[in-house]
């Protein structure tokens, strides 16, 4: 029996490769690349709108006026299950028990702090009524309202954790009145310091009576609404008049700023060096790659530092509160009106700028942007609202929002470098040759120094406990 084979058609795929594949033809062809890209690369707007200022011996000096503000912090609580306590020296931060050093009458004064717990509607305190204690605020934000001209109340600001009120009220023989009333915004604690409290340990305690007698025996000394040392002025007179003498007193102990640095070793193998630098230069490659990441760790500290990063560096009296949770632009004309002087730049987290935008469009408004820098940017009242992604989110769904002045020439905020170092790769970050080990690794130290001080307290302001999950 004989079979016969039809011949394929000339079309019909066998599954034999007919042509050189592409994966193959690569080998001969150059291919089109980009450089290294990364992710962690941001807009830096810190870096970019802070002027920097040469510092030359590596230590920066801010001489301010002598200043005589006194009990002007935050007071700090204690909390044992659902009991709350003051912390007993942390109430020398009131003006009238500042520099009390009888820690007995202290101990004693905060065990007779009261506590309540608060609901949001809650009024701690009317308009009007005695003012038996003064208030300090463990946790929860307080409205502070006063009766407006228009039958309508006024509200005169919020006050948060930390903060107290009606404390100039416990020095005196004689109970005045409540000039606001005080309304829970949130559910809260607070803790009231009665009046007779205070004078019970006076009696008992003659550190605290002493301490009480001086403060109400001490010439006032004359100083301007900044707590500086007046300069005693004449005006609108006529005539030979006597004119009051003056001069302006310094700080004797003003603040000093040391650069800080951010540092790293490169290393790359010399063999690396030698034979895989074209097209791109591998250690150039290497250098680019590790500056960025030196420059974000620098935004980072500028805004983090302890020492001196501007979250930690605003003056108390300077950080404010949202009036409920997310950022309204009410808030945001509080956090403009803390830095009036000419404000130059706003920095929030993108999620707090996502949060701003959704308030303004629940109001149907609408921020008109500005030119910066050659760019488009989002604003409020004509000042540039920037995004910076080191101001921390916490796992509550909170942030701050900062305003700043910047500027030596405007006593505002300003960055703090070193440049003309040896071996200066950019201003003020050098790259320095380590050497070469034994195994063939280069070793180069990449150094960047830098900080940042703020001129005086007004130049910076805080939005804090935004809300950006709603």
């Amino acid at each position: 029996m004989t079979t016969s084979v039809e011949p394929a058609p000339e079309n019909q795929t066998t599954g034999v490769q007919q042509s050189l594949s592409t994966a193959a033809a690569r080998n001969l062809a150059t291919t089109t690349k980009t450089p290294p890209q990364m992710q962690g690369i941001s807009s830096r707007w810190l870096l970019k709108v802070l002027p920097w200022v040469q510092v030359g011996g590596g230590t920066f000096r801010v001489n301010r006026r002598l200043t005589h503000t006194l009990g002007n912090g935050r007071v700090e609580f204690l909390s044992t299950g659902a009991e709350v306590q003051v912390i007993p020296a942390e109430l020398t931060e009131l003006p009238l028990l500042h520099g009390c050093e009888d820690a007995e009458a202290l101990q004693a004064l905060a065990g007779a702090c009261e506590q309540r717990d608060l609901t949001p509607g809650d009024v701690i305190v009317e308009a009007g009524s005695p003012a038996e204690y003064a208030v300090l605020v463990a946790h929860g934000k307080i409205r502070r309202l006063v009766p407006g001209a228009y039958d309508q109340e006024a509200e005169l600001g919020v006050l948060a954790d930390g903060d107290f009120t009606g404390d100039q009220a416990l020095g005196s023989p004689e109970a005045g009145v409540w000039e606001h009333t005080l309304k829970a915004a949130t559910s809260g604690t607070v803790l009231l310091l009665p009046r007779r409290a205070v004078q019970e340990a006076a009696d008992r305690f003659p550190g605290l009576r002493a301490h009480l007698h001086s403060r109400s025996t001490a010439v006032p000394r004359q100083r301007n609404a900044h707590g500086e040392a007046d300069i005693g002025l004449s005006s609108g007179h006529q005539g030979e008049a006597e004119l009051p003498a003056a001069f302006a007193d310094y700080d004797p102990a003003p603040r000093e700023y040391e650069l800080s640095v951010a540092q790293t070793v490169l290393k790359v193998h010399s063999r690396v060096a030698d034979l895989y630098n074209e097209p791109m230069n591998q250690v150039e490659e290497q250098l680019r790659l590790t500056v960025e990441a030196l420059r974000e760790r620098q935004e980072h500290e500028l805004m983090n530092n302890r020492e001196f990063g501007l979250l930690h560096n605003a003056d108390l009296g300077q950080r404010l509160h949202t009036r409920t949770g997310p950022p309204t632009p009410d808030d945001m004309d509080e956090l403009l009106a803390a830095v009036w002087k000419e404000p130059s730049v706003i920095l929030a987290h993108p999620k707090s700028i996502a949060a701003f935008g959704r308030e303004c469009s629940r109001r149907g408004l609408y921020p008109s942007p500005v030119e910066l820098m050659g760019r488009s940017v989002t604003a409020w009242r004509g000042v540039p609202v920037l995004p910076c992604n080191k101001i921390p989110v916490s796992a509550a769904g909170t942030s701050s929002i900062l305003a700043m002045r910047t500027g030596e020439k405007a006593q505002g905020v300003v960055g703090l470098h070193r440049t003309g170092i040896p071996d200066e790769y950019q201003p003020s970050l050098s790259v320095r040759f380590m050497g070469i080990n034994e195994k063939a690794v280069i070793s180069y130290l990449v150094s960047a120094y830098y900080s940042a001080a703020v001129l005086v307290p007004d130049a910076l302001g805080i939005l804090e406990d935004v809300e950006v999950g709603q």
